[in-house]
Parts: C-alpha cells; structure tokens; sequence
C-alpha cells in the first residue's frame, strides 16, 4: 500500500525526514509512536502528498504501487483526518455539509460543488454512523471537540477508503470523547481496512494495530509486532525517561517509572 525507500522531506526549510525506510502493506494496522518533533505528522503528510520528499538519488515513494498518483483517486482510497484541518476547517458549515465536502477534496462548502441526492444520503449515513444524528444542521464551530473529531472523520469515510490516516485522533479530546473516538476506529478495524494513526500515548493504541512503528528525529528506530516494540526499555529510550509499560486485554498503558 505505502513504501518509502530512502525518503527524506522538509518542513519550513527544516530536514524533518532523514533517509527513512517503510513499507506497509494492504490491510494492515500500524501506530507509529514517537516524541514531539520526531516527524510523525510529517510522515503522514507525504502519504496524504500534502507534502512531496526530497528529490535524491536512490530515492522513492510509492502509494498502491504507483509513483505518480492523481490526488481525486488518492482521496477514494484514503481517508485523512488531521488537527490541521480541524484548525482550518471554515467554521460556518453545517455538519453535514462538513462531510459531503469530502466528496470534493474541499474545505467547507462551494456554489460550484454541490452534492447529489445520493451523496447527502450517504452523508446522512456516516453522520449515523460516527453518532452524530439529528446535527446535521448545527454549524462546526458551535461543536464540541470530540465531535468536530467524529464529523472529520465521518468525512474521511464517505469515499469508503481502503485506509483511514489519522495524525494523533484523541489529541485534545477528554475522557468520554476520545474512549468513543477510540471504539468507532474499532469498529473500522472489524471491517478489515487498513489503519495507520500517529501518537504519542501508548493508551490510544487500540488492541486491533498490531504493529508499532517508533520514530525520532526523522528516522525510524524500532518496528515490529506490538508486544515486541511496546516495552519499557524501548519506551524509556524513545522517550528519555524511566518507563513502565504494562498490558491487558490489548490494551497498552506507560507511567513513570
């Protein structure tokens, strides 16, 4: 689905990126974990191709298999949801307007890009399907966090991608917001797609990925099955601290060690 071989990438001049490897294939499931600045959301922005790698020799990036990708297929085989575009979201827009805007690629709605009745029908459905029923109508910024989060992806899932992206999903949300947030991935997962999320909290690992990426400084430092990456001692390298990591039931947790 994804492979990168020796990519590197900038953001504001800054090489952020550096020489990195991966690949990932159809169907899986992958965290990638990392401190603030390691990369991740970079990382993601070159599979979303918001940005482009470093052009160098030896060099490649690849999306299903392809070099040269038209970004209107691109967003019918992945979903993307971002803190960015919740931050640039235009906040007048209704909650179902948000999502039907997926169809488009857009930010908010246009004279020039309206939805048929088919596609506000399926808008209905994930509006339903993400536990948003009977908002369609309440404009974005008088939503709550945890539901701008759901609305966002609610339109990432109106192409029914192969994949869903999300760059740290349960960032901002408390308690009861993102342990919903968390159980509607789950039931993604349950349909067989791919998942890739970024995070710094082991906690937001949901028990269906199955393999951890850890990156730092722009370079991948461990990856493999869960129970083999999220330990202490590599937490406690990743992170620079004493950690303690513990599991049940699938689920990850990490305290001060």
């Amino acid at each position: 689905m994804i492979e990168l071989v020796n990519v590197s990438a900038c953001q504001q001049q800054l090489r952020v990126i550096d020489r990195l490897s991966l690949s990932i294939g159809a169907g899986e499931r992958v965290a990638i974990l990392g401190p603030n600045g390691a990369g991740k959301s970079t990382l993601l922005k070159l599979f979303s191709r918001e940005i482009y790698p470093i052009d160098e020799p030896g060099s490649s990036l690849t999306l299903f298999g392809k070099r040269n990708f038209n970004l209107w297929e691109l967003r019918s085989l992945i979903g993307f949801v971002s803190q960015d575009l919740q931050e640039d979201y235009t906040p007048y827009t209704s909650a179902l307007d948000v999502v039907v805007s997926g169809f488009f690629g857009a930010i908010g709605t246009h004279d020039h890009l309206q939805p048929t009745p088919e596609q506000l029908e399926i808008g209905r459905a994930m509006l339903d399907a993400v536990e948003m029923t009977g908002l369609e109508s309440r404009m974005f910024q008088r939503l709550s966090t945890g539901q701008k989060r759901r609305l966002l992806l609610a339109r990432a899932l109106v192409h029914r991608p192969e994949a869903l992206i999300l760059d740290e999903p349960a960032n901002g949300l408390d308690m009861g917001a993102g342990l919903t947030l968390l159980s509607l991935l789950r039931r993604f997962c349950g349909e067989g797609h791919a998942l890739i999320i970024t995070t710094h909290h082991i906690d937001e690992i949901i028990p269906e990925v199955d393999r951890v990426v850890l990156i730092d400084e722009g370079r991948i430092v461990a990856d493999g099955p869960k129970p083999a990456v999220l330990t202490s001692e590599r937490l406690s390298e990743l992170y620079q601290v004493n950690l303690k990591v513990t599991e049940q039931d699938g689920w990850y947790r990490c305290w001060h060690g």
